[in-house]
Parts: structure tokens; sequence; C-alpha cells
């Protein structure tokens, strides 16, 4: 599961759509972002938290609420807790809940410890908000349009990006909360790759990458599928709509209605009437 590891940094991917949780380690603190996904995983990163930590705080931070994101939380019962105020007022906190009872009961999964919704010890209100302990400085921005409650966090002197389920190496757009705000989510990442001289960027799912050029890339190909997307449901293109299903990564059933779904909140911003 350890897919990384440098000098202050280590990023561990799951087994399961291929979501990462990073753990960084200064002079000041330990930060533990969106610890997942199934028990061993997990234990596995807690393993390796008390392994760097010594008697430094744990802080655990959550890039948005969606369930697979949120279910390590009490893993790590002495960490602070740090999300946006979406997530700290989300408003369907026991759909997530219900999602995790579901998964694990389906797959016959004992976590060994309790599944709950996260209680935020610092709730990042706007963006340019900053946590500075020592020389380690977090700063955070707002980012909705996949969720409401979206967060970009900058961790400095590192030059690390944590973005969430955004910018992946493969995953085209799943707007569940806005295409607009997406499109502006996005310009907004193109600003802090220059303002903060990012040299990590770490998705939510997919591989990290030091590359800055392909940082680009993964910005200008999301980029590109929203306003695809948005033309061909502007001039009611159906064959463009079903060959762009297409560009999806692993195809299945769940891939399909993520795309249904764009397709749906793209009208109603449009003002279109569903078909």
């Amino acid at each position: 599961m350890l897919d990384y590891r440098d000098e202050g940094l280590a990023i561990f991917q799951s087994a399961l759509y291929q979501t990462t949780s990073t753990v960084v380690w200064t002079r000041e603190l330990v930060l533990v972002t969106d610890p997942c996904w199934l028990p061993g995983e997990v234990q596995e990163i807690r393993s390796f938290v008390d392994s760097v930590r010594g008697d430094r705080p744990c802080y655990l931070l959550f890039t948005h609420g969606d369930f697979d994101h949120i279910l390590g939380w009490k893993a790590f019962p002495e960490a602070r807790t740090i999300g946006s105020r979406g997530l700290h007022h989300h408003p369907e906190k026991e759909k997530q809940l219900l999602l995790i009872r579901e998964f694990d009961a389906a797959h016959y999964v004992d976590r060994g410890y309790p599944v709950d919704f996260p209680v935020l010890d610092h709730v990042m209100e706007e963006d340019g908000q900053k946590l500075v302990l020592g020389e380690t400085v977090l700063t955070f921005y707002l980012a909705p349009g996949h969720t409401e409650d979206g967060l970009f966090t900058v961790v400095e002197p590192l030059g690390l990006l944590l973005a969430g389920d955004y910018l992946s190496d493969f995953e085209r757009p799943f707007v569940s909360h806005s295409a607009s705000a997406y499109e502006e989510t996005l310009e907004k990442a193109l600003a802090l790759l220059n303002r903060h001289a990012i040299r990590h960027l770490v998705p939510g799912h997919g591989r990290h990458t030091a590359d800055r050029t392909e940082m680009r890339r993964r910005l200008t190909l999301a980029q590109d599928y929203l306003a695809r997307l948005k033309r061909a449901v502007l001039e009611g293109d159906e064959g463009e709509m079903e060959r762009m299903k297409g560009e999806h990564a692993y195809p299945s059933a769940f891939t399909e209605e993520c795309h249904r779904e764009n397709i749906r909140i793209i009208r109603a911003e449009l003002g279109l009437e569903e078909k």
C-alpha cells in the first residue's frame, strides 16, 4: 500500500479505487489525510504514523465528506481534525455513514474502531485561511464542484498540494455538486500551482506527481472534458454525450451513473429540461 516515501512525505494507495492517503511529518506535527480504505490498510497507515510521530501532535485532514474519505477517522482518536465549513455543515452525514456500513456489511468487514462522521476541531471558512505551527504552514482553499465541501490544502515548506477528488491522472471529473463551481475550482488550482510553487500534487484517486507539466496536463484534461460535455448538452448532441461516456476509466455501472449525473447537473445549470 505504501506507494511513495521521501523525507517528511509518505503516500499510501488503497487497492480500492486507487484512493490515496497522505502522511506528512515535520518538526512541528504529523498530518494524516483521508486514511482509507480497508481495515488492514488503515492499520498500515496508523502504524506508520506511530513510527514517525514521536511526541508531535497529530492532525487529521479530510479533503471532503464522501464516505470513502472519512471512514478512517476513529482509527486516530487522538488527532485534531481539519475540514471545510461544508464538511462541518454536511447535509447528509447519516447517508455517508450508511454507505460505510453497507459496504462493510456487504463485504463482511470488521473495522475494529467505531464508524462516525468527523467532528472538526479546525473549520476552514474561506480561501487563504492558514494553520501555522512553527515553520509548517497549511493554507486552505475551498474547492466545491465535485462536492460542495471540497478543500484544497497546500503544505509548506514541502510545496505539497493535497487536491482531494480533483486532478487525477485517470479520472474524468465526477460532478455531484456543481459543474460551474467545478470549473471555478480548476481555475483556482491553476492559480495555486503558480502562487505556491507546488512541487508535489496528490489527488484523491490515482498517482501523485512531481512533474509540473503533468500537473498542467491533468488540469487541462479536466477543463477540456467539462467544456466539451457542456457544449454537447447545450447542443443536444446525444451522440457526443454517449461517446464521452467511454472516456471514463474502468467503465462500469458506477462510471455510467456518474456520467449521467454530470449531464443532469449541467442541464439543470443551463436551464434545460431533463430528457
